[in-house]
């Protein structure tokens, strides 16, 4: 039986890049499109030197690449796949979260919860 050590170290990285609040916005908004660091930083409210430092990490993760584009640097999700897994990853969590809002509220009418 082959062993899911490989699969499980991608998804924990995946993970450890959507734990930070700035990260997964980074990651939505090259979902939406390439942009360079200025950008982002414009966009999103942060410092460059924050900015940066978060964008090495989703580097380092694989998830986005950094395509020179003449003397710039323009960043991009490194597979478009990506895009896709963030929108069903959203979902998928937002109706979760919707149901368990709705199961608390019934348990604690009850007195359960």
């Amino acid at each position: 039986m082959p062993t899911l050590a490989p699969e499980i170290e991608v998804l924990v990285r995946f993970g450890r890049a959507l734990a930070d609040p700035i990260r997964c916005r980074i990651l939505l908004a090259l979902r939406q499109a390439p942009a360079h660091p200025a950008e982002l930083a414009e966009t999103l409210g942060v410092s460059r030197t924050r900015l940066s430092n978060h964008l090495a990490c989703l580097r380092d993760c694989g998830l986005v690449v950094a395509v020179p584009v003449g003397r710039r640097i323009r960043y991009e999700l490194a597979d478009a796949r990506l895009g896709h897994a963030l929108d069903d990853l959203r979902a998928a969590v937002v109706a979760v979260a919707a149901d368990a809002e709705r199961t608390c509220a019934d348990a604690a009418e009850k007195g359960c919860c």
